[in-house]
């Protein structure tokens, strides 16, 4: 008797543990206004431009300029090096997703992987201009005020 709930006990235990298992989960698909990373890669500019914000819109619109563009035609061509760039206005199509920019900061150039949800945004956007800037407590003796300090 004290066997078989022993061998019971067991059963029990080992179909709990199969249960617990833990499952991978799918990664989620991107999409990008209902329309999948592929679909929007397959799309004309003209087909793509009412998807992307105002501003990016109005831009691509008007045209780009001399310097935009040769950047664009080098970006797309490009396979695998990573490009370096001042033009930090330009906003990221599909077309780049995948592709290394190394864009200018004012100081150095900061390199990006260009992802699908960068899709819409400028190049400046992921290399800032500004860092931020902490600055700690007043040390001993720095000002005749911070003598009177509690220290902790």
């Amino acid at each position: 008797m004290a066997e078989e709930t022993l061998e019971s006990k067991l059963a029990k235990r080992k179909t709990g543990k199969r249960k617990s298992k833990v499952t991978v989960r799918k990664k989620k698909e991107f999409t990008f206004r209902g329309f999948t990373l592929e679909e929007m890669q397959r799309m004309t500019l003209s087909e793509l431009l009412p998807l992307l914000p105002a501003r990016a819109r109005r831009s691509y619109k008007r045209g780009l300029n001399r310097e935009q563009q040769a950047f664009v035609d080098r970006l797309n061509s490009s396979n695998g090096e990573t490009l370096k760039t001042h033009r930090r206005e330009i906003f990221i199509l599909p077309t780049f997703v995948g592709k290394k920019v190394a864009v200018h900061n004012g100081k150095e150039f900061k390199e990006i992987e260009i992802k699908p949800e960068m899709i819409g945004h400028a190049l400046g956007e992921f290399a800032q201009t500004r860092r931020f800037l902490k600055h700690s407590g007043p040390g001993v003796g720095a000002t005749r005020g911070s003598k009177f300090l509690p220290l902790k």
